[in-house]
């Protein structure tokens, strides 16, 4: 048998199998900024698992990030980049003025040693500083963006994603999504200038089980392997494939179903996202 001839894999092929820290320049937390957190493994006060495919996963603290940003008009200087376990993208330490010390989602431009700041005016749109949604010039890529003012950031905070300014119109702007949904947002309503950071996120793979079980995630089974008794797609000869379409061990349809049922701010979507084979999807 002859020897195979190795090739390398092409660039738009090639995945991530470790973390890039690249943006990283702290190992250690800071301390005053760390919390407990308590992990349940998928389970009730009862011990009965309440949550499939939990368990295990290395021990974390939590880091407690500033998604308001309400601390106006007071510069703070970028002390470190660093890791934070409990989310995708990176947090950026600041040193604010008065001493005072926050963690921030930190964006990819985000250097060490610059000064950033939030404002409830106008204030210069670079990354990092944050500031109400009427007072950012449009076409501005944002990110830690409110729903309501004064709630804190609830869109736009995971690696790599980046949301754009598209409109104003009367006490609304238009802001469009990572998922190309098209919102309206409260013009008081809070947001980040700069895209997030850790772009390469997306590529990672985590290449062995092990990868898994140390962030907690539990081995999955198909439906397809398990008796009727324990799957809507369990039982039948061999490898029984038709007549079955794919639903969850609670009998819901797995793929296709539409369950967004948020009526309350359904009504300020512009344009939902592209679905299933629309082009630009």
């Amino acid at each position: 048998m002859g020897i195979k001839s190795y090739k390398p894999t092409s660039p738009s092929r090639r995945h991530l199998t470790g973390s890039d820290f690249r943006e990283v320049t702290k190992g250690s937390p800071e301390k005053s900024l760390l919390a407990p957190l308590k992990r349940t493994g998928g389970r009730g006060k009862r011990g009965n698992i309440t949550t499939r495919h939990k368990g295990g996963g290395h021990r974390r603290r939590y880091r407690l990030v500033d998604f308001k940003r309400r601390k106006f008009d007071v510069p703070a200087k970028v002390a470190a980049v660093e890791y934070d376990p409990n989310r995708s993208a990176r947090i950026a330490l600041l040193h604010y003025a008065d001493g005072e010390k926050m963690y921030i989602l930190a964006p990819g431009k985000l250097e060490v040693g610059q000064t950033v700041m939030s404002s409830s005016g106008s204030i210069d749109p670079m990354v990092g500083n944050a500031m109400p949604l009427k007072d950012i010039p449009l076409g501005t890529i944002l990110h830690n963006i409110e729903l309501k003012p004064g709630k804190g950031g609830q869109l736009v905070r995971s690696a790599g994603n980046g949301a754009q300014l598209m409109a104003k119109e009367g006490k609304y702007v238009t802001i469009r999504l990572p998922s190309t949904e098209m919102r309206r947002v409260l013009g008081a309503c809070m947001a980040t200038v700069g895209q997030l950071g850790n772009e390469q996120h997306e590529n990672r793979v985590l290449g062995k089980a092990g990868r898994s079980r140390w962030l907690g995630i539990r081995p999955s089974v198909r439906g397809a392997a398990m008796n009727p008794v324990d799957h809507n797609n369990g039982g039948g000869e061999g490898r029984a494939k038709g007549g079955k379409p794919p639903r969850t061990p609670w009998g819901k349809m797995a793929r296709g179903l539409r369950t967004r049922t948020n009526k309350t701010t359904d009504k300020f979507v512009v344009t939902p996202r592209k679905r299933g084979k629309q082009s630009g999807s």
